[in-house]
């Protein structure tokens, strides 16, 4: 029960962050004073910002769960530090997985949540700004 709190807790964290992030971008992006092709290339930084946020929360979280007992921990290329937690969770949360580190127990289900929730998130990103470029991208403007 404790496993499916946690990875719950996680997941409602960083979708919480992406929409705030979101939310806030698109009262922000009509009152920036540049042309708007440099609106949307501040909104890909932005966004960009916002997943790293979101794939440290998850590092954090598996940093916690290989250092306490009960929760599964990580094996492979792996040293146990933060920055092994962080490499580990952006090549999940990017579905990229490059098999170099393996989870091993209750840790494998946040392993698996964060891929799909980095695939969900991703693809809301690239619909976000595929709508803002509708927005701004007139066709008087790409003559």
């Amino acid at each position: 029960m404790a496993l499916i709190l946690l990875n719950s807790f996680v997941v409602i964290c960083v979708v919480i962050i992406h929409y705030e992030f979101l939310f806030r971008l698109t009262a922000l992006l009509p009152k920036i004073g540049v042309i708007h092709r440099f609106r949307i290339v501040i909104g890909v930084l932005v966004a960009l910002v916002a997943h790293a946020i979101e794939v440290w929360i998850f590092a954090f979280a598996y940093y916690f769960m290989h250092n306490s007992d009960g929760w599964g921990h990580l094996e492979g290329n792996f040293n146990g530090s933060l920055m092994d937690c962080s490499y580990y969770s952006f090549t999940t949360f990017t579905t990229l997985g490059f098999g170099d580190i393996t989870p091993i127990g209750g840790i494998r289900y946040l392993t698996g949540i964060e891929s799909l929730t980095g695939l969900v998130l991703i693809t809301w990103t690239a619909s976000f700004l595929f709508l803002e470029m509708q927005r701004y991208w007139k066709s008087k403007e790409l003559k």
